[in-house]
């Protein structure tokens, strides 16, 4: 799977509450030309549904923006990778691990909604692909999965 990108796409509170579409960003626009697969996080969802509750306007213009996004992710619509392939990342065993290692990420002042942001980033790099997790946040950016290094070739002798 080396070659495909997936985008941890974060930053869709501030996306949604400017008003600015999918696609406007030159950074989206870039990385759909080289078609990169963005990936829309639980978290994400409920924190940008959060936000556009609360926004003083809007708030039915935004809605249906993120409403928008969501059933395109759900249907894995490109550039959207399937929301269902997260589904593994919320099994028993997962969430006890999520619950046995987000304590000490909290007295880090990391919140649980980037602990599991953290973990679909790391989900997909598992498969060998190349993750970005499109965020402001340099807390969350840390936790960036490594790119994998590919091997130079040895010449034949």
């Amino acid at each position: 799977m080396f070659g495909l990108k997936f985008l941890i796409w974060i930053h869709a509170v501030q996306i949604m509450m400017y008003g600015i579409k999918i696609g406007s960003s030159k950074k989206i626009q870039n990385e759909q030309q080289n078609n990169s697969t963005l990936v829309l996080p639980l978290a994400a969802i409920i924190e940008t549904g959060n936000h556009i509750a609360q926004a003083r306007h809007s708030r039915k213009e935004r809605a249906e923006d993120l409403a928008d996004v969501i059933r395109k992710s759900a249907d894995q619509q490109t550039p959207w990778a399937a929301f269902s392939d997260q589904s593994v990342l919320w099994t028993t065993g997962k969430l006890k691990n999520l619950a046995d290692t987000w304590p000490h990420l909290a007295s880090q002042k990391f919140s649980i909604g980037d602990a599991t942001i953290k973990d679909v980033a790391e989900y997909y790099a598992q498969s060998g692909c190349l993750v970005e997790l499109l965020t402001g946040d340099q807390g969350l950016k840390a936790y960036e999965p490594v790119q994998p290094l590919v091997a130079p070739r040895r010449r034949r002798r």
